[in-house]
Parts: structure tokens; sequence; C-alpha cells
């Protein structure tokens, strides 16, 4: 079982399990979802993270001790990865720097397309040189706001502008994006490969639970 969590408050169970579905849709691999206490909008600065981390750190354990293979962490900052690492003896992996891996594993100049004006340091890291350009959708603030039509479009027409910046590969920087189906939209469409940071975890941890 691969334990999903995820960085915002929910009692939704739908939007709670979004993640964990397009896993196990893909991939085969069964999957259990939690989510952090009392962060409704989720992790969208600096201070948000610095709170969230021992709050991972919580579920990591908890997620092991009920039998959990390996951790995917459904953010793309990464958020207390090291840390969990550090606490927990299964495999950790992290949805911002599986994203860049993949993205690296299919092009070579990759637009990232951000949910904050900054690009988490997780996915900076491994693009390096080869990050030509990043975009945010115009007045959205964290992933709540990506659950709206206007959220939604506005992605649309941020991704575009990465096409138009010179990229051959966009990379989702945030996981809410996976939540609204975005890559479903972009795809065929605008003439670049996609890559959505809950997909790329997935092809990770699948990968890990088959070695």
């Amino acid at each position: 079982m691969l334990a999903v969590i995820r960085v915002l408050t929910t009692q939704d169970e739908n939007l709670l399990n979004a993640h964990g579905r397009i896993i196990t849709a893909k991939y085969g691999l069964p999957t259990r979802s939690y989510c952090i206490p009392d962060q409704p909008e989720g992790i969208y600065n600096e201070e948000t993270e610095r709170i969230a981390v021992p709050k991972i750190v919580r579920l990591a354990r908890q997620a092991e001790e009920e039998g959990a293979k390996a951790i995917f962490i459904s953010c793309a900052a990464d958020p207390a990865l090291q840390e969990v690492r550090a606490e927990c003896k299964i495999p950790v992996i992290g949805a911002g720097s599986a994203a860049a891996a993949v993205a690296l594993a299919l092009g070579r100049r990759i637009g990232v397309l951000n949910l904050t004006e900054a690009t988490p340091a997780a996915v900076a890291a491994v693009l390096g040189a080869h990050m030509v350009a990043e975009a945010r959708p115009e007045g959205v603030k964290n992933t709540r706001n990506l659950l709206t039509p206007a959220g939604k479009e506005k992605a649309v027409k941020a991704a575009g502008e990465l096409v138009s910046k010179g990229a051959d590969v966009i990379v989702f920087a945030c996981t809410g994006y996976s939540t609204i189906g975005l890559a479903g939209e972009l795809r065929g469409r605008l003439g670049v490969r996609i890559v959505d940071a809950v997909e790329a975890g997935g092809v990770v941890a699948r990968y890990t639970l088959q070695n």
C-alpha cells in the first residue's frame, strides 16, 4: 500500500482521495490517503510549509505503522521530505522532485507551472539550467482557488505562456493541478509534453514497490 499524504485539510472524502485515485487508475497501486489537520488552504508560502512539517512527519509515522510500503508526499514543495526519510524506514517520494526528474527525462527546455510566484526549491534544484520559463495563474493564491472554473481557465492560460517562452516540456509545480485534471486539458492542445506531479510520483512509487 502506498500512503498518500495530502497537505491540505479536508473532510471531503472525494477530494481527499483524488490523488490516490489517479495513482491507482494509472499504475494499479493500492493507496491510502491522509491529510494534515488545521490547514484548509494547504501549503502556499514558507510559513504554511513550516507549520506543516511536523504534521506530515506524524502522519508518515502513522502510515508506516499501519502497513504502508512507501509514502508519497503530494506537494510539489516536497515539505518534510528529508525529515520523513530520517524518521521512516520505508521509501519516501516527494511530488516536486519526482515531477522534475520525469520532466528532464522528456526534454531539456522545461517550463514550470507554479501556484505561487517562485518555483519550489525542490523542483528548481533538479531542473537547474534546464528551467527556461515559469508562470502562474493570475490571481490564484492557493490550491483552493484552482477548484473554480475561473481558476482552471487561468491555469490553462498560464501554461500557454510557457510554450510561448520556449518550453518543450511543462511540469506542474503544484499537485492542485492534478486535482482539477489540468493535464488532460492541456495534452494534445499545446504541442508539448505535460508532466503531472501526482502521476510522476506514481511512476516512482510503482518502480519503488516493484523492487
